[in-house]
C-alpha cells in the first residue's frame, strides 16, 4: 500500500528538528556533519536530503571525518564491492569513536536494508550509534535527537515499502543540475537484482507534486534536470499518469532547459515515449537502456520478461526517430549458466546496435535473489576472459562512435572545467555526449553553440560558434 507521511508525523519531524538545533545553537561551535552517499544517483539524491535535514537541525558540513560531530554513511548493496568498502570506512571510524565519546555515526540506505547485514553492524560494529533503512530517512531527526537525549542505540528497519515523503529540505551538490526523484522500488524481480527487496515495491510521486518542483527548479535557474527511479518508464501506474505524459507536462517551461532520466527498462518502454522524446524541445537525446544479455535464454533466467526482438524493435525505432540518438546500455557478463555461446551472443548484439557507450560488469552474487541459488559452474578466471574480451569490443565500437559529430555544430550546457586539455571547460550535449571547448570558470552553467572538431572514445572537443545566450 502506498502512503504519504501524514500531518502529524511532519509536524513530528519538525518538533525534532526544531529540538536538536536548540540542542546544536548551545555549543561553542557549530557542529560539524560528514555525510557519504555511496552507489547510484537516487542515492545521491538521498545524501542531498539528509543535508538538508541536518543543516535546519543546525549542523555545519566537513569533507574531514576527523573533523565531524556527526557521521552518515548512506549505503549501496548492488554490487559486493560496494558493501565491502562501507564495512572498510566503518571499522575506520572506530579510532575515532574511542577519541570522541560524542561523535555519532549512523548507518542507512539500501544495504542497512539487508537483515544479514544490519545483523552484523549491530553485533561486529558497536561504535554505530544509529542503523536505518531505506524506508525511513524521514525519521532520521528523531533518532538523533533520541540520540543525543539519551544516549540509546537507535535501529530502525521496518520491513514494508517506505512512504513517500514530501517536502524534505535539500542541499543540492550542484547549482546547475538538479536530481528529482519521481518513484521509488521496483515490481520487476530481476533474478540478479537486491533493490526489490531493499527499496520496496513501486511508488509513484503525484505528478503535481513532481511537475511543481522542477517548475521551481528550473525558475531558480537549474540547466538541467534528471528524473530518477529504480525504473522510470513505470511511472504512474497508480495515478493512471503515463511517465511519457510526464515528460510532455515537463517539456513546457519557458527558458532554455534539458531533463534528462534513469533508468529505463526495456519492458516498460514505449514507442508513445520515444516519440515523446523526438517530438521534445527540451527532453534529452540519449537513452540508456539496459539490455544486461544478448542471449534469449539468459533473459528468461534473468527474469527481464522482453526478447532480443523486442529489444532491438525499440532500438530501431529510436533510431529513426530521434536524431543523433546516443545509445547506452549495462552488461552482465558470467550470470549463474550463461555458457560461451550466450556470451557470442552479446558480443553480436553490440555489434549490430553500436552502443556509444556500455556499464560492463561481472556477474555479481547477492544474497537472498534467485540467481543467488543458480549453478554457477564457469570460472572467475573464464568470465574474466569474457569481460576482457566484451571490452575489447565495446573500445573498438567507442573509437568511432563520436565521429558522426565532426562537423556538426552542437548546443552544450557548460558544467566545470575540461579533461583534454588545459584551458578548456565541459559540459554536455543534448545527447549526453561530454565535450570540451575554450572558456573559463565564468562559462559555467550557460549555454553554448560548439563545432565539433576532434572525437575520441569517450568525448568530442569543439570550438565556439557565437556567444553564449
Amino acid at each position: 500500500m502506498i502512503r504519504e507521511i501524514t500531518q502529524e508525523e511532519k509536524q513530528s519531524f519538525n518538533e525534532y528538528i526544531a529540538k536538536i538545533k536548540e540542542i546544536n545553537s548551545k555549543s561553542l561551535n557549530i557542529p560539524l556533519a560528514h555525510v557519504h552517499s555511496f552507489g547510484c544517483q537516487q542515492n545521491v539524491s538521498d545524501g542531498e536530503k539528509i543535508k538538508g535535514m541536518l543543516a535546519q537541525m543546525g549542523y555545519g558540513f566537513t569533507s574531514d571525518t576527523a573533523m565531524a560531530d556527526i557521521i552518515i554513511f548512506n549505503t549501496c548493496a548492488v554490487r559486493e564491492n560496494a558493501e565491502d568498502r562501507v564495512f572498510g570506512n566503518i571499522g575506520a571510524l572506530k579510532k575515532l569513536k574511542q577519541q570522541n565519546k560524542g561523535l555519532i555515526i549512523a548507518v542507512g540506505g539500501c544495504m542497512v536494508q539487508q537483515e544479514h547485514i544490519a545483523k552484523r553492524i549491530r553485533q561486529s560494529y558497536p561504535q554505530v550509534d544509529i542503523i536505518f533503512g531505506t524506508h525511513v530517512m524521514h525519521e532520521l531527526p528523531r533518532m538523533i535527537y533520541e540520540k543525543l537525549a539519551e544516549n540509546k542505540r537507535q535501529v530502525n528497519i521496518p520491513d514494508m515499502d517506505g512512504v513517500i515523503a514530501e517536502g524534505l529540505p535539500v542541499i543540492r551538490e550542484s547549482k546547475v543540475k538538479a536530481s528529482v526523484p519521481i518513484m521509488y522500488g521496483c515490481n520487476n524481480f530481476c533474478s540478479y537484482c537486491i533493490v526489490p527487496y531493499v527499496r520496496g515495491r513501486e511508488r509513484s510521486r503525484r505528478p503535481g507534486e513532481v511537475i511543481s518542483e522542477v517548475e521551481s527548479l528550473i525558475k531558480e535557474g537549474y540547466k538541467e534536470i534528471l528524473l530518477l527511479g529504480q525504473n522510470v518508464n513505470s511511472y504512474g501506474k497508480e495515478h493512471n499518469f503515463s511517465f511519457a505524459r510526464l515528460l510532455s507536462a515537463l517539456d513546457n517551461f519557458e527558458g532554455e532547459y534539458k531533463i534528462s532520466f534513469m533508468t529505463s527498462h526495456p519492458k516498460d518502454c514505449t514507442f508513445e515515449l520515444i516519440d515523446t522524446i523526438a517530438d521534445s524541445k527540451h527532453i534529452s537525446y540519449h537513452l540508456h537502456l539496459p539490455v544486461q544479455s544478448g542471449s534469449n535464454r539468459i533473459l528468461k533466467l534473468m527474469n527481464r520478461h522482453y526478447d532480443m526482438a523486442h529489444y532491438l524493435e525499440l532500438i530501431e525505432y529510436a533510431k529513426k526517430r530521434i536524431p543523433d540518438v546516443a545509445l547506452t546500455t549495462d552488461i552482465i557478463v558470467g550470470f549463474p549458466g550463461e555458457t560461451y555461446e550466450d556470451f557470442k551472443k552479446t558480443l553480436e548484439l553490440m555489434e549490430k546496435v553500436r552502443y556509444d557507450s556500455a556499464y560492463t560488469f561481472i556477474y555479481s552474487k547477492r544474497e537472498g535473489t534467485v540467481a543467488a541459488k543458480m549453478d554457477d559452474p564457469v570460472s572467475d578466471e573464464e568470465k574474466g576472459r569474457w569481460f576482457r574480451q566484451l571490452l575489447d569490443v565495446q573500445n573498438a565500437i567507442g573509437e568511432t562512435a563520436y565521429q558522426r559529430f565532426v562537423g556538426k555544430t552542437v548546443r552544450v550546457l557548460c558544467e566545470g572545467i575540461g579533461r583534454t586539455a588545459d584551458g578548456l571547460m565541459t559540459g554536455h550535449t543534448r545527447q549526453g555526449v561530454i565535450v570540451d571547448f575554450p572558456g573559463d570558470n565564468g562559462s559555467i552553467g550557460k549555454y553554448y553553440d560548439v563545432k565539433v572538431t576532434r572525437a575520441l572514445p569517450w568525448a568530442v572537443t569543439g570550438e565556439l560558434v557565437g556567444n553564449a545566450d
